[in-house]
């Protein structure tokens, strides 16, 4: 199977070693920027790749939106399969490119997209055919979990546990994606897509970790609690859900375990019940790995975004949760509680049960007024 790369990157690299190392495989070509083609292998020409007759799968690891979309797009037209670790491309552009990938009769896969090595859409996708998703849930950032975890078992402050991760290469320079939960956000969008045949496109409620302090972790510690950041996702009626929020659980649960830059994907099949996987969420090979697992699945009968895949408005006032809230004194009265702390300026609670659009629209108010609120679901 003769293949081409666009973008040898990080993960572009890993899979390149892969394939080379396959007799199954031949890279015919790799697409780089201008002044970087210092091999004959290598090209700046797009026109290079698709005009190829015998190059039957593209391989798009450049990331962003642009060119990467107008690139993939003419490959997928030149009847070449099409395989991405794109979640940013796949969430905006997925549903159109799997359109051009069945009207060319060609496959387009992107389980890498999700999870890096860790192979739940791949599983996913095949659940959806024959059984219906009740619900999804997980740890989709390895960034995150790798400072909450830093915070929690080695006690470090959010400065601290940020600083590691972005000298162990598991953040970047502006971590802004991963620790606002964008990037979850992102791979949760994929994935609902995949179970539901609806991709969220607005109506989704964020909340990252950034107002998460050594003072919230010494104080759920105090109750048994550990603290993971949540996607999930899921139907009730014909209303999508989907969020991502810092959740508690009791030590013992099995998320508390997830440490490091593990991730934890699950979802509940009506006939199979939950499916749980674990591994590395992220980085060369384990993405790599995901890269080439797709490429040995292209030409199956397998569609990740199925026809009638639509875009769709997130509804998540039908999710009702209990919250954990560190807030001034001053907002306390937004909130029912269960449990009170006072700590003088601030207080700490347990809200009764609220709707999870409720609590990020509070939230979001109390910033607006200048308040800093730290919340998180009880995971119950």
């Amino acid at each position: 199977m003769k293949l081409a790369l666009l973008g040898i990157g990080t993960v572009g690299t890993g899979v390149y070693e892969m394939l080379c190392a396959s007799p199954a495989f031949e890279v015919s070509r790799v697409l780089v920027r201008e002044g970087k083609a210092d091999a004959p292998y290598k090209c700046t020409d797009i026109r290079t790749i698709t005009e190829d007759s015998e190059i039957s799968v593209v391989a798009e690891l450049m990331g962003g939106i642009e060119p990467a979309f107008s690139y993939l797009s003419a490959a997928i037209k030149a009847g070449k399969h099409a395989v991405t670790a794109n979640k940013a491309l796949v969430a905006e552009k997925g549903i159109e490119l799997a359109r051009l990938a069945r009207e060319n009769g060609v496959s387009f896969l992107f389980s890498a997209a999700c999870g890096g090595g860790v192979p739940f859409l791949h599983n996913l996708a095949l659940a959806a055919e024959g059984d219906e998703i009740v619900s999804l849930s997980g740890i989709l950032n390895g960034t995150t979990n790798f400072m909450l975890d830093r915070m929690q078992r080695m006690g470090m402050d959010y400065a601290e546990a940020l600083r590691e991760a972005q000298q162990r290469g598991y953040a970047e320079a502006d971590p802004s994606a991963d620790v606002s939960g964008l990037d979850a956000l992102r791979k949760l969008m994929l994935s609902c897509a995949v179970a539901y045949d609806k991709l969220p496109a607005e109506g989704f409620c964020r909340e990252g970790i950034e107002s998460f302090t050594a003072a919230d972790v010494a104080h759920i510690q105090s109750l048994g609690l550990c603290c993971r950041l949540i996607v999930r996702g899921g139907m009730v009626g014909e209303k999508l859900y989907a969020f991502v929020e810092p959740v508690l659980f009791p030590a013992t649960e099995s998320e508390c375990c997830v440490l490091e830059n593990y991730n934890m994907a699950k979802y509940v099949g009506k006939n199979a019940g939950p499916m749980v996987f674990i591994g590395q969420g992220a980085g060369r090979y384990p993405t790599a790995s995901a890269v080439v697992r797709d490429i040995c699945s292209v030409g199956s009968a397998r569609e990740m975004l199925r026809e009638g895949c639509e875009k769709v408005s997130a509804d998540n006032s039908v999710c009702f949760e209990r919250y954990y809230v560190h807030l001034p004194k001053a907002f306390g009265n937004r909130f029912r509680s269960e449990q009170l702390w006072d700590e003088g300026e601030t207080l700490r609670l347990i809200s009764g049960k609220l709707s999870v659009q409720e609590m990020h629209a509070i939230a979001n108010e109390i910033r607006e007024k200048g308040g800093s609120i730290f919340f998180a679901a009880m995971g119950e």
